[in-house]
């Protein structure tokens, strides 16, 4: 058991165990054990803190995020938390998406969104909608938008939406919010709300570079906005076994992540045609690769906590290997990126010098 939470583990890194003059302490987590060095163990004779407050473990906040599009993360996201429902944990799905994609994967829309818990406090049981058993969903749509605007002149900005969710939330084992791909305020609040973080990285070479900004964007949460965020796993998506860049890109992922690369999610008919039907694809296809993928994506984040430390180790790893591109004229001499093959490194070297190319 985590001596600052509370949460029962099973002790798989050196890390979850220190010896001390009064004999081991245990922690389930990196965040944990930085708790532990900041004077916040909970007493054995009763789960209170050295400060004499209560300690709650409170629920897991996985935020899937990733700043490019097209990975994955909305399907990702739906998919999981119905996983984890499924598996008998009390879930809140948290749409932090403008566009408003979880409500129609789901076929809902709330009469309150995201919108109201933030701007106008409401709480969270009233703003959330039961859409299967143990799964709850707050949504969004194009008022959030709206919301960002009136949270750029609040003080603490980007902790509005912790406070907001801060009581709600811990009648649940677990929030997964599903994040837009930009570098916006709400995304802030999202990783300030969250205690790990979930990247789906679709298996191609410019998917790859993106995952630096990614990386580069967490630490500035734990550098400038002082929140200590961990990296859950780096999940890669639409692959396919027959194209070598799609194997070259796992490989490329694992070689800096290692087992925090998930088992990739293959591409899949049954995946995109499910919230057509306003289904999750354990609903629609069961015995479809989209649903033996995500179940082994709920298992591995079951067993899985955050690694703090990952964020510094990864980081460091895709600046050693980067490589500088050729010169081309008007640009940049050199831009740093992951070493794939070179059939990925001239693939994307011709995509980036097409006119066409965003």
């Amino acid at each position: 058991m985590c001596d600052v939470c509370a949460r029962a583990f099973a002790l798989e890194y050196p890390f979850q165990v220190q010896a001390t003059d009064r004999g081991a302490r245990y922690f389930c987590s990196m965040p944990c054990k930085s708790a532990a060095a900041a004077g916040a163990l909970r007493m054995q004779s009763g789960g209170v803190g050295s400060a004499g407050a209560p300690k709650s473990a409170g629920p897991r906040r996985i935020a899937v995020f990733n700043h490019k599009g097209g990975t994955g993360k909305t399907t990702t996201a739906v998919n999981l938390a119905a996983g984890l429902a499924e598996a008998g944990q009390r879930v809140l799905l948290v749409d932090a998406d403008g566009q408003g994609s979880v409500g129609a994967s789901l076929g809902i829309r709330g009469e309150q969104s995201l919108y109201h818990v933030l701007i106008h406090g409401a709480p969270v049981d009233r703003v959330a909608i039961p859409v299967r058993q143990g799964l709850d969903v707050i949504t969004s749509n194009e008022t959030l938008a709206a919301a960002e605007l009136q949270l750029a002149s609040r003080p603490n900005r980007d902790r509005i939406l912790r406070d907001r969710l801060a009581h709600g939330a811990h009648d649940y084992d677990v929030v997964v919010i599903d994040c837009a791909p930009a570098l916006s305020l709400m995304n802030q609040n999202a990783l300030v709300f969250s205690d790990s973080v979930l990247i789906p990285v679709s298996c191609d070479y410019l998917s790859l570079v993106g995952v630096k900004q990614v990386l580069k964007t967490l630490k500035n949460v734990r550098e400038l906005l002082k929140h200590e965020i961990a990296l859950l796993g780096v999940l890669p998506t639409f692959f396919e076994s027959r194209s070598k860049i799609a194997r070259d890109s796992v490989s490329a992922l694992v070689d800096h992540f290692g087992e925090r690369c998930l088992p990739p999610i293959r591409a899949n008919t049954k995946l995109a045609e499910a919230p057509s039907l306003k289904k999750t694809v354990f609903e629609h296809a069961p015995d479809s690769h989209g649903a033996l993928d995500y179940h082994a994506l709920v298992d591995h984040v079951r067993r899985l906590r955050g690694d703090v430390t990952l964020l510094d180790r990864a980081d460091s790893s895709l600046r050693n290997s980067s490589r500088p591109s050729a010169p081309r004229s008007g640009s940049s001499p050199s831009v740093t990126v992951p070493r794939p093959s070179r059939e990925l490194v001239a693939l994307a070297e011709a995509a980036l010098d097409s006119p066409t190319a965003p």
